[in-house]
């Protein structure tokens, strides 16, 4: 019997973790200097979290996992998205209550979605997204996304464009849904079964659909330009005003609508050009929402926004541009155990290490001295350590630099100090001044 990971996961392998921590340090240093803070919520909810009233997302109708426990009535949900357990949490705690609104969060961790697996698309899949609630105004837009521009910039990414477009306030839309309803309503029963279901639920998810895109009645369609009062217009004028005093590129896109039903008035995607990202080439995407605090109990017209980025489509995106994310992290140095009896003071010497900052390790399989020198070479240690019967015996050791091959040799109980001292001159080295140990 074989045993694989399910369908659509995957195992993130401790070769290639250093891209991920990169990333997720990058993540960090960011939301720093925003001021956003961090919020950690549950993996799973009570289902109604997600599935709100007469949603139309193909993501609530076919992609989330739900389960109930064995004799209990309770419906849960793996977490499909963020959005709405941060606006959730938002609400349950009054959050809203705090002096100094908005509130900006950010979170980054894994969400759960049944879709047909491919490139750039799992089951399970990692997001970092921010949440900006308690406020409404088109700066705060244009805040959210040069958060996530300067962040992919950061990377390296060059091959990025900006599409956004507003679905208007509460009026503008009724008037654009009743607009699609007749565009459609005679069309409707041809087209596939998701936009006969969306044509009742919410018509704007029509012009998503992937199956009935290239259609005459889809590329007629009226556009929701058309369908905006004045207020709206005036909001989505601010946010590109916005974006044009700090430089970020864009398209307005007016068939852009999102995929989830709760966005209102500003809606954006930042895709990728790169021809390797194919057919998923989106980066992170988001949008603004009017209505989700004050459903889930909290004050009425007290507005939020927000976009998610998949860590997964952001790695290809970066491979797809030749940008390397892996940082070499060598040992600081590696014990060569000579002889058996030398295993508990070899032991004793990496703790000590160890506790000093240092980055090291030993044998433990009693291998020999050319398989040692292997391991150093492939764990790119910067220093050999020596310890065998003679040096156990005359309590001296040898320390070897690789990259020079100059060795030094020093008491057994010196060796913190000393690689004290040879780091100091490493650092003097590359800073032009004595700056003392790099590994408190």
């Amino acid at each position: 019997m074989s045993y694989q990971v399910p369908r659509g996961t995957q195992d993130i392998l401790p070769q290639e973790i250093s891209k991920w921590h990169r990333l997720e340090e990058l993540i960090r240093q960011f939301c720093y200097v925003y001021d956003y803070e961090e919020i950690r919520t549950p993996i799973f909810e009570h289902t109604n979290v997600f599935k709100r009233g007469n949603d139309s997302s193909d993501m609530v109708n076919k992609e989330m996992y739900t389960f109930r426990l064995e004799n209990s009535s309770t419906s849960l949900t793996l977490r499909p998205e963020g959005t709405a357990g941060a606006v959730r949490a938002f609400v349950e705690h009054k959050l809203y209550g705090q002096p100094d609104l908005p509130l900006k969060m950010y979170y980054c961790g894994p969400q759960f979605r049944h879709e047909r697996p491919q490139k750039g698309r799992m089951r399970i899949f990692n997001q970092f997204g921010v949440e900006v609630l308690g406020a409404k105004d088109p700066l705060l837009d244009v805040e959210a996304i040069a958060l996530g521009w300067s962040f992919v910039s950061a990377l390296g990414l060059s091959d990025l464009k900006v599409l956004i477009n507003t679905l208007g306030d509460d009026e503008s839309r009724d008037a654009y849904r009743a607009a699609l309803r007749e565009h459609f309503k005679n069309d409707i029963s041809s087209m596939c079964t998701d936009c006969q279901r969306r044509y009742e639920q919410n018509p704007l998810r029509i012009l998503d659909c992937k199956i009935d895109h290239d259609l005459p009645i889809m590329q007629s369609a009226p556009k929701m330009s058309d369908y905006l009062n004045e207020a709206s217009k005036t909001y989505f004028s601010a946010v590109l005003e916005g974006l044009d005093a700090l430089g970020i590129p864009y398209e307005i896109d007016d068939r852009l609508v999102r995929g989830l039903d709760y966005y209102t008035h500003t809606v954006f995607e930042v895709v990728s050009v790169n021809k390797e990202m194919g057919a998923q080439s989106t980066v992170f995407a988001g949008g603004r929402y009017d209505g989700l605090v004050e459903y889930f109990g909290g004050p009425k017209g007290m507005s939020g926004i927000g976009w998610a980025m998949g860590l997964e489509r952001l790695l290809l995106a970066c491979e797809a541009e030749g940008i390397q994310l892996e940082e070499q992290q060598g040992l600081d140095a590696y014990i060569l155990c000579l002889a058996p009896q030398a295993k508990i003071a070899a032991l004793q010497m990496v703790t000590e290490l160890r506790s000093n900052g240092y980055r090291c390790d030993m044998d433990y399989l009693g291998r020999s001295f050319k398989a040692q020198f292997k391991s150093i070479e492939r764990k790119h240690a910067k220093y050999a350590i020596f310890l065998g019967d003679k040096e156990l015996e005359t309590k001296q050791i040898t320390i070897k630099e690789i990259a020079t091959q100059q060795q030094h040799t020093v008491p057994l109980d010196d060796v913190v100090a000393v690689m004290d001292r040879l780091f100091g001159e490493i650092e003097a080295d590359e800073d032009g001044c004595a700056c003392g140990h790099h590994h408190e």
